[in-house]
Protein backbone atom coordinates (compact mmCIF):
# COMPACT_ATOMS: atom_id res chain seq x y z
CA UNK A 1 0.00 0.00 0.00
CA UNK A 2 1.48 3.31 -1.07
CA UNK A 3 1.27 6.38 1.13
CA UNK A 4 -1.21 7.98 -1.26
CA UNK A 5 -3.43 4.89 -0.97
CA UNK A 6 -3.90 5.28 2.78
CA UNK A 7 -7.32 6.50 3.86
CA UNK A 8 -7.59 10.02 5.21
CA UNK A 9 -9.49 9.00 8.33
CA UNK A 10 -9.72 6.00 10.64
CA UNK A 11 -11.29 4.60 13.78
CA UNK A 12 -9.27 5.24 16.92
CA UNK A 13 -9.48 5.31 20.68
CA UNK A 14 -9.46 8.88 21.93
CA UNK A 15 -8.55 10.38 25.27
CA UNK A 16 -10.23 13.78 25.37
CA UNK A 17 -8.40 14.98 28.48
CA UNK A 18 -6.80 13.83 31.72
CA UNK A 19 -9.14 12.14 34.15
CA UNK A 20 -11.45 9.19 34.71
CA UNK A 21 -11.35 6.27 32.27
CA UNK A 22 -15.08 6.12 31.54
CA UNK A 23 -15.40 9.89 31.19
CA UNK A 24 -12.34 10.53 29.05
CA UNK A 25 -11.95 7.48 26.78
CA UNK A 26 -14.06 6.66 23.74
CA UNK A 27 -13.66 5.18 20.27
CA UNK A 28 -14.33 7.61 17.43
CA UNK A 29 -14.57 7.51 13.65
CA UNK A 30 -13.07 10.16 11.41
CA UNK A 31 -9.72 10.49 13.20
CA UNK A 32 -6.89 11.63 10.93
CA UNK A 33 -4.55 8.89 9.72
CA UNK A 34 -0.94 9.61 10.76
CA UNK A 35 1.64 10.61 8.15
CA UNK A 36 5.41 10.37 8.23
CA UNK A 37 5.74 14.09 7.52
CA UNK A 38 3.30 15.20 10.23
CA UNK A 39 4.82 18.11 12.11
CA UNK A 40 5.36 17.81 15.85
CA UNK A 41 4.19 21.08 17.40
CA UNK A 42 2.93 20.33 20.92
CA UNK A 43 0.25 22.63 22.28
CA UNK A 44 0.51 21.48 25.89
CA UNK A 45 3.38 22.06 28.29
CA UNK A 46 6.04 19.46 27.42
CA UNK A 47 9.54 19.36 28.90
CA UNK A 48 12.18 20.56 26.38
CA UNK A 49 14.10 17.26 26.67
CA UNK A 50 10.96 15.33 25.71
CA UNK A 51 10.30 17.66 22.78
CA UNK A 52 13.81 17.06 21.50
CA UNK A 53 13.63 13.29 22.05
CA UNK A 54 10.26 13.08 20.27
CA UNK A 55 11.48 15.02 17.24
CA UNK A 56 14.54 12.79 17.01
CA UNK A 57 12.44 9.66 17.44
CA UNK A 58 10.09 10.64 14.62
CA UNK A 59 13.00 10.36 12.19
CA UNK A 60 12.90 6.58 12.71
CA UNK A 61 9.15 6.19 12.20
CA UNK A 62 7.12 4.12 9.76
CA UNK A 63 3.36 3.65 9.40
CA UNK A 64 1.65 0.35 10.18
CA UNK A 65 -1.88 -1.00 9.83
CA UNK A 66 -2.60 -1.85 13.44
CA UNK A 67 -3.65 -5.39 14.38
CA UNK A 68 -3.41 -5.38 18.19
CA UNK A 69 -2.28 -3.10 21.01
CA UNK A 70 -1.05 -4.13 24.47
CA UNK A 71 -1.42 -1.81 27.43
CA UNK A 72 1.31 -0.99 29.94
CA UNK A 73 1.14 0.82 33.32
CA UNK A 74 2.26 4.00 31.61
CA UNK A 75 -1.00 4.13 29.66
CA UNK A 76 -3.01 4.69 32.84
CA UNK A 77 -0.35 7.09 34.10
CA UNK A 78 -0.63 9.21 30.94
CA UNK A 79 -4.41 9.39 31.25
CA UNK A 80 -4.12 10.41 34.90
CA UNK A 81 -2.00 13.47 34.04
CA UNK A 82 0.41 12.78 36.91
CA UNK A 83 3.39 12.78 34.53
CA UNK A 84 1.97 15.10 31.89
CA UNK A 85 5.10 17.25 31.54
CA UNK A 86 7.11 14.20 30.47
CA UNK A 87 4.59 11.68 29.15
CA UNK A 88 1.59 13.82 28.32
CA UNK A 89 0.26 14.07 24.77
CA UNK A 90 1.19 17.14 22.72
CA UNK A 91 -2.52 18.01 22.44
CA UNK A 92 -6.02 16.66 23.00
CA UNK A 93 -7.68 14.46 22.00
CA UNK A 94 -4.88 11.90 21.89
CA UNK A 95 -4.62 8.23 20.93
CA UNK A 96 -3.57 5.97 23.85
CA UNK A 97 -1.55 2.76 23.70
CA UNK A 98 2.06 2.33 22.62
CA UNK A 99 3.01 -1.37 22.40
CA UNK A 100 1.65 -2.71 19.15
CA UNK A 101 1.61 -5.30 16.37
CA UNK A 102 0.70 -4.51 12.78
CA UNK A 103 1.50 -4.62 9.08
CA UNK A 104 3.97 -2.16 7.55
CA UNK A 105 2.25 0.10 5.01
CA UNK A 106 4.73 2.95 4.64
CA UNK A 107 8.43 3.39 5.39
CA UNK A 108 10.92 6.22 5.08
CA UNK A 109 12.73 6.41 1.72
CA UNK A 110 16.03 5.33 3.29
CA UNK A 111 14.58 2.33 5.22
CA UNK A 112 16.29 -0.92 4.20
CA UNK A 113 15.31 -3.48 6.86
CA UNK A 114 11.51 -3.21 6.91
CA UNK A 115 9.39 -3.63 3.80
CA UNK A 116 5.72 -2.99 3.07
CA UNK A 117 3.72 -6.06 4.07
CA UNK A 118 5.98 -7.10 6.95
CA UNK A 119 4.13 -8.09 10.11
CA UNK A 120 5.94 -6.41 13.00
CA UNK A 121 5.83 -5.94 16.75
CA UNK A 122 7.00 -2.71 18.38
CA UNK A 123 7.14 -1.19 21.82
CA UNK A 124 6.76 2.50 22.56
CA UNK A 125 9.76 4.79 22.89
CA UNK A 126 9.32 8.29 24.34
CA UNK A 127 5.77 7.82 25.69
CA UNK A 128 3.00 5.18 25.45
CA UNK A 129 0.53 6.60 22.95
CA UNK A 130 -0.56 6.84 19.29
CA UNK A 131 -1.10 3.11 18.69
CA UNK A 132 -4.73 2.24 19.55
CA UNK A 133 -6.08 3.05 16.12
CA UNK A 134 -6.45 1.46 12.70
CA UNK A 135 -3.10 3.00 11.68
CA UNK A 136 -0.16 3.99 13.83
CA UNK A 137 3.35 5.41 13.75
CA UNK A 138 6.04 3.18 15.24
CA UNK A 139 9.78 3.54 15.67
CA UNK A 140 11.89 1.15 13.62
CA UNK A 141 14.56 1.27 16.35
CA UNK A 142 12.49 -0.83 18.78
CA UNK A 143 10.56 -2.88 16.24
CA UNK A 144 11.08 -6.38 14.86
CA UNK A 145 9.52 -8.60 12.20
CA UNK A 146 7.21 -11.42 13.23
CA UNK A 147 8.63 -14.12 10.97
CA UNK A 148 6.10 -16.84 11.81
CA UNK A 149 2.56 -15.52 12.18
CA UNK A 150 1.22 -19.07 12.59
CA UNK A 151 3.16 -19.41 15.85
CA UNK A 152 2.72 -15.80 16.98
CA UNK A 153 -0.71 -14.22 16.48
CA UNK A 154 -1.07 -10.41 16.31
CA UNK A 155 -2.45 -10.32 19.86
CA UNK A 156 0.48 -12.45 21.04
CA UNK A 157 2.98 -10.24 19.19
CA UNK A 158 1.61 -7.10 20.86
CA UNK A 159 1.67 -8.81 24.27
CA UNK A 160 5.24 -9.97 23.75
CA UNK A 161 6.34 -6.48 22.71
CA UNK A 162 4.86 -5.05 25.90
CA UNK A 163 6.26 -7.88 28.05
CA UNK A 164 9.77 -7.64 26.60
CA UNK A 165 11.13 -6.12 29.85
CA UNK A 166 10.78 -9.64 31.28
CA UNK A 167 13.55 -10.78 28.95
CA UNK A 168 15.86 -8.05 30.25
CA UNK A 169 15.08 -8.92 33.87
CA UNK A 170 15.59 -12.64 33.21
CA UNK A 171 19.20 -11.91 32.25
CA UNK A 172 19.84 -11.37 35.97
CA UNK A 173 18.65 -14.87 36.91
CA UNK A 174 21.37 -17.41 37.60
CA UNK A 175 21.20 -21.19 37.15
CA UNK A 176 20.16 -23.29 40.16
CA UNK A 177 18.99 -20.39 42.30
CA UNK A 178 15.74 -20.06 44.21
CA UNK A 179 13.70 -17.15 42.87
CA UNK A 180 10.73 -15.28 44.34
CA UNK A 181 8.67 -13.19 41.87
CA UNK A 182 6.37 -10.54 43.36
CA UNK A 183 3.59 -9.56 40.95
CA UNK A 184 3.97 -12.89 39.16
CA UNK A 185 0.47 -12.90 37.67
CA UNK A 186 0.67 -9.56 35.84
CA UNK A 187 1.78 -8.64 32.35
CA UNK A 188 5.53 -8.85 32.87
CA UNK A 189 5.33 -11.40 35.70
CA UNK A 190 3.40 -13.96 33.64
CA UNK A 191 6.27 -14.01 31.18
CA UNK A 192 9.08 -13.78 33.72
CA UNK A 193 7.86 -16.93 35.49
CA UNK A 194 8.42 -18.81 32.25
CA UNK A 195 11.81 -17.22 31.61
CA UNK A 196 13.04 -17.93 35.13
CA UNK A 197 12.72 -21.63 34.46
CA UNK A 198 14.31 -21.25 31.02
CA UNK A 199 17.26 -19.47 32.65
CA UNK A 200 17.78 -22.45 34.96
CA UNK A 201 16.24 -21.39 38.26
CA UNK A 202 15.89 -24.46 40.46
CA UNK A 203 12.82 -23.16 42.31
CA UNK A 204 10.32 -20.44 41.41
CA UNK A 205 7.72 -19.06 43.80
CA UNK A 206 5.17 -16.55 42.53
CA UNK A 207 3.10 -14.07 44.54
CA UNK A 208 -0.30 -13.04 43.17
CA UNK A 209 -3.99 -13.37 44.00
CA UNK A 210 -4.72 -16.20 41.54
CA UNK A 211 -2.44 -18.93 42.89
CA UNK A 212 -4.03 -21.70 40.82
CA UNK A 213 -3.06 -19.93 37.61
CA UNK A 214 0.54 -19.50 38.77
CA UNK A 215 0.91 -23.23 39.30
CA UNK A 216 -0.45 -24.15 35.87
CA UNK A 217 1.29 -24.01 32.50
CA UNK A 218 2.73 -21.92 31.02
CA UNK A 219 3.71 -20.11 34.28
CA UNK A 220 4.38 -23.39 36.12
CA UNK A 221 5.66 -22.00 39.43
CA UNK A 222 6.77 -24.48 42.11
CA UNK A 223 4.80 -22.58 44.74
CA UNK A 224 2.30 -19.74 44.71
CA UNK A 225 1.34 -17.34 47.50
CA UNK A 226 -1.88 -15.32 47.67
CA UNK A 227 -0.71 -12.01 49.15
CA UNK A 228 -4.24 -11.21 50.35
CA UNK A 229 -4.07 -14.22 52.67
CA UNK A 230 -0.40 -14.48 53.57
CA UNK A 231 2.55 -12.11 53.90
CA UNK A 232 5.39 -13.94 52.20
CA UNK A 233 7.93 -11.89 54.18
CA UNK A 234 6.72 -13.54 57.39
CA UNK A 235 6.73 -17.10 56.01
CA UNK A 236 8.47 -19.48 58.45
CA UNK A 237 9.06 -21.90 55.57
CA UNK A 238 11.04 -19.41 53.52
CA UNK A 239 12.76 -17.88 56.51
CA UNK A 240 14.25 -21.35 57.11
CA UNK A 241 15.10 -21.83 53.45
CA UNK A 242 15.52 -18.32 52.02
CA UNK A 243 15.51 -17.29 48.39
CA UNK A 244 18.64 -16.37 46.49
CA UNK A 245 16.83 -13.65 44.56
CA UNK A 246 13.67 -11.58 44.94
CA UNK A 247 12.34 -9.97 41.76
CA UNK A 248 9.84 -7.24 42.64
CA UNK A 249 7.35 -6.31 39.92
CA UNK A 250 4.60 -5.30 42.34
CA UNK A 251 5.72 -1.88 43.62
CA UNK A 252 4.60 -2.78 47.11
CA UNK A 253 7.52 -1.26 49.02
CA UNK A 254 9.07 -4.66 49.72
CA UNK A 255 12.60 -3.27 49.91
CA UNK A 256 11.52 -0.94 52.71
CA UNK A 257 9.93 -3.87 54.57
CA UNK A 258 13.13 -5.88 54.22
CA UNK A 259 15.12 -2.92 55.50
CA UNK A 260 12.87 -2.55 58.54
CA UNK A 261 13.16 -6.26 59.24
CA UNK A 262 16.95 -6.08 59.06
CA UNK A 263 17.00 -3.20 61.53
CA UNK A 264 14.92 -5.26 63.94
CA UNK A 265 17.01 -8.39 63.33
CA UNK A 266 13.99 -10.37 62.11
CA UNK A 267 14.57 -13.53 60.05
CA UNK A 268 14.55 -12.81 56.31
CA UNK A 269 13.18 -14.82 53.39
CA UNK A 270 16.09 -13.73 51.18
CA UNK A 271 19.79 -14.36 51.71
CA UNK A 272 22.00 -11.39 52.57
CA UNK A 273 24.48 -10.08 50.02
CA UNK A 274 27.33 -11.83 51.85
CA UNK A 275 25.67 -15.13 50.86
CA UNK A 276 24.80 -14.04 47.33
CA UNK A 277 21.30 -12.70 48.02
CA UNK A 278 19.86 -10.21 45.54
CA UNK A 279 16.83 -7.94 45.21
CA UNK A 280 15.94 -6.87 41.66
CA UNK A 281 13.13 -4.50 40.74
CA UNK A 282 11.70 -2.63 37.76
CA UNK A 283 9.36 -0.45 39.81
CA UNK A 284 9.54 2.40 42.33
CA UNK A 285 8.34 1.80 45.90
CA UNK A 286 4.71 2.66 45.10
CA UNK A 287 2.60 1.73 42.06
CA UNK A 288 1.39 5.29 41.46
CA UNK A 289 3.58 8.35 41.44
CA UNK A 290 3.75 11.89 40.14
CA UNK A 291 6.45 13.32 37.92
CA UNK A 292 5.93 17.07 38.01
CA UNK A 293 9.62 17.96 37.65
CA UNK A 294 12.81 16.52 36.23
CA UNK A 295 14.35 16.42 39.70
CA UNK A 296 11.43 14.38 41.06
CA UNK A 297 11.88 11.76 38.34
CA UNK A 298 15.66 11.71 38.71
CA UNK A 299 15.28 11.23 42.46
CA UNK A 300 12.85 8.36 41.99
CA UNK A 301 14.54 6.55 39.11
CA UNK A 302 18.22 7.48 39.45
CA UNK A 303 19.38 8.97 42.75
CA UNK A 304 17.40 6.72 45.11
CA UNK A 305 18.17 3.43 43.25
CA UNK A 306 21.85 4.40 42.95
CA UNK A 307 22.03 5.12 46.68
CA UNK A 308 20.47 1.75 47.50
CA UNK A 309 22.79 0.01 45.04
CA UNK A 310 25.83 1.46 46.81
CA UNK A 311 24.55 1.02 50.37
CA UNK A 312 23.58 -2.61 49.86
CA UNK A 313 27.01 -3.45 48.51
CA UNK A 314 29.16 -1.44 50.90
CA UNK A 315 27.42 -1.24 54.28
CA UNK A 316 24.65 -3.83 54.68
CA UNK A 317 26.05 -6.97 53.10
CA UNK A 318 25.53 -9.10 56.22
CA UNK A 319 21.84 -8.29 56.60
CA UNK A 320 20.41 -7.17 53.26
CA UNK A 321 20.55 -8.49 49.70
CA UNK A 322 22.15 -6.34 47.02
CA UNK A 323 19.74 -3.89 45.38
CA UNK A 324 19.50 -3.64 41.60
CA UNK A 325 17.13 -1.46 39.60
CA UNK A 326 16.54 -3.01 36.18
CA UNK A 327 14.11 -0.41 34.84
CA UNK A 328 16.14 0.73 31.83
CA UNK A 329 15.42 -0.87 28.46
CA UNK A 330 17.82 -0.71 25.51
CA UNK A 331 16.76 1.73 22.79
CA UNK A 332 17.54 -0.85 20.09
CA UNK A 333 15.53 -3.68 18.54
CA UNK A 334 17.74 -6.31 20.21
CA UNK A 335 15.29 -6.90 23.05
CA UNK A 336 12.41 -7.33 20.59
CA UNK A 337 14.46 -9.73 18.48
CA UNK A 338 15.25 -11.90 21.48
CA UNK A 339 11.69 -11.86 22.79
CA UNK A 340 10.13 -12.94 19.50
CA UNK A 341 12.81 -15.57 18.93
CA UNK A 342 12.08 -17.14 22.32
CA UNK A 343 8.40 -17.28 21.41
CA UNK A 344 9.05 -18.77 17.98
CA UNK A 345 11.22 -21.46 19.58
CA UNK A 346 8.46 -22.33 22.04
CA UNK A 347 10.44 -21.13 25.07
CA UNK A 348 8.10 -18.23 25.85
CA UNK A 349 4.33 -18.18 25.47
CA UNK A 350 2.39 -14.93 25.27
CA UNK A 351 -0.06 -14.57 28.16
CA UNK A 352 -3.01 -12.39 27.19
CA UNK A 353 -5.81 -10.80 29.19
CA UNK A 354 -8.46 -10.36 26.50
CA UNK A 355 -8.27 -9.47 23.74
CA UNK A 356 -10.79 -6.66 24.08
CA UNK A 357 -12.51 -5.11 21.03
CA UNK A 358 -11.77 -1.65 19.69
CA UNK A 359 -15.04 -0.21 20.97
CA UNK A 360 -15.65 2.37 23.66
CA UNK A 361 -16.82 -0.34 26.03
CA UNK A 362 -13.94 -2.64 25.14
CA UNK A 363 -11.22 0.01 25.52
CA UNK A 364 -12.62 1.27 28.83
CA UNK A 365 -12.83 -2.28 30.15
CA UNK A 366 -9.24 -2.92 29.10
CA UNK A 367 -8.07 0.23 30.88
CA UNK A 368 -10.06 -0.61 34.01
CA UNK A 369 -8.48 -4.07 34.05
CA UNK A 370 -5.04 -2.50 33.85
CA UNK A 371 -5.90 0.13 36.47
CA UNK A 372 -7.02 -2.60 38.88
CA UNK A 373 -3.44 -3.90 38.91
CA UNK A 374 -4.86 -7.45 38.63
CA UNK A 375 -4.65 -8.34 34.94
CA UNK A 376 -4.06 -11.98 34.07
CA UNK A 377 -1.25 -11.36 31.64
CA UNK A 378 -0.87 -8.51 29.19
CA UNK A 379 -4.06 -6.56 28.52
CA UNK A 380 -4.58 -6.54 24.74
CA UNK A 381 -7.03 -4.69 22.48
CA UNK A 382 -7.67 -6.33 19.11
CA UNK A 383 -7.92 -3.80 16.30
CA UNK A 384 -8.06 -6.01 13.18
CA UNK A 385 -7.46 -9.56 12.02
CA UNK A 386 -4.37 -10.44 10.03
CA UNK A 387 -6.52 -11.36 7.03
CA UNK A 388 -8.48 -8.08 6.96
Amino acid sequence: MLAQDLPKSMKAAQGKNYGDIDEMLSVQEGVAVPKLDDEYNPVGKIHPLIKYATRQDRKTHMIIKTLAVALAPGDCRVLSGKTKTFQGPPSFPYIPGGDVAGIVVETAPDETYFQKGDVVAARFTVAPRDAMAEYARVSTSVCEKVSDTKKISPAAAAALASASPAVCVSDHIRPNERVLILGAGGGVGSHLCQLARYKGASYVCGVSRDTKRLLEAPLSCDDAIDYTKENILDSPTYQKEPFDTIIDLAAGGTWLHLLEGARQNRPSIVKPASQGGRYITITPDAPTFEGRSLFALLWMFLFKPTGRWLWSRLFSRRKMPTFTSAMALPDTREIMTRTLKLAEEGKLQAVIDGPYPLTTEGVCKAFRTLESRHPKGKVVVQVADLED
